[in-house]
């Protein structure tokens, strides 16, 4: 790892292009929210307490946190998205952010023992080296107190595949040899300059992502589906809009959120471990 370590650049170049700070809003990812925060909610401690969200882009689950009465501190490589949110919360009244910074996952800046939380929602699936995710987990187990909790997310090996069948795969030329790398190595790469084909990632296998965590030296609390297979739910917007059938599905997804079995074809899953 280098001294000044930075994500690859074409996943700087991704971001920069300002397409995340309004994505929890878009397609399905309505439910990543939801179902991020619900995960959160059940696992936090009470507020106030210290929490360090790392890759939090433009702070959708900080300014999130910092409302509920957290102190935040949101860190992330990208520029463009440190500005947004230190001129949203500059706006705000209340839940305004601790502090905002540009930095990198695998060389926090923050001192040792000064969260509660660690959010680690982004990071791991944007450092294809498994060296680069071991030193992440654990920047992210060093500036924990004891006793403290990191929630770290991931895409799953089989998230390209799946998104593809609601038509890339078989309407765009470039994308099978892109889920076949995808599915063979886990490590994502888009050489077609197109954004809607992502940027460098690591997708995971869930038992990869839980030996990540262990082998930080963490204690791990569990695995859990995020959106699970309600990605996939035809006519989602519709549906999400009408409360009956947004908690039906929610009430189904928490049923099988920690199914092994199922944990795969959920475009993103969620280890929560303790720092011992």
């Amino acid at each position: 790892m280098s001294q000044d370590p930075k994500p690859p650049a074409e996943v700087l170049e991704f971001y920069a292009l300002g397409g995340e700070q309004g994505r929890l809003d878009e397609d399905y990812f309505p439910l990543e929210r939801a179902r991020t925060q619900e995960l959160l909610l059940r696992r936090l401690p009470p507020p106030p307490a210290v929490v360090l969200d790392v890759g939090g882009g433009a702070g959708a689950y900080s300014f999130w946190l910092a409302e509920l009465g957290y102190y935040v501190h949101l860190v992330d490589p990208v520029p463009l998205h440190i500005e947004q949110a230190k001129k949203a919360s500059e706006g705000r009244t209340k839940g305004q952010l601790s502090s905002a910074q540009v930095g990198d996952a695998r060389a926090l800046d923050q001192p040792s023992g000064l969260a509660d939380v660690v959010l680690l929602l982004g990071p791991l699936y944007h450092l294809p080296e498994a060296a680069d995710r071991r030193a992440a987990l654990g920047e992210a187990r060093r500036v924990l107190r004891n006793g403290g909790r990191l929630f770290a997310g991931g895409i799953t090996r089989f998230a390209s595949l799946l998104d593809g069948l609601r038509g890339l795969l078989f309407e765009e030329p470039l994308f099978p040899a892109m889920v076949e790398r995808d599915l063979a190595t886990g490590v994502h790469r888009n050489e077609s300059g197109r954004p809607d084909l992502f940027t460098t990632a690591f997708f995971h296998r869930p038992e990869e992502l839980a030996a990540e965590v262990r082998g930080a030296e963490l204690s791990l609390e569990g695995l859990f589906a995020i959106e699970g297979v309600g990605a996939f739910l035809p006519d989602f917007a519709a549906r999400w809009k009408d409360p009956a059938h947004r908690e039906t599905l929610l009430r189904f997804l928490r049923k099988v959120e920690r199914e092994s079995a199922l944990l795969g074809a959920s475009p993103h899953i969620m280890a929560v471990a303790r720092k011992p």
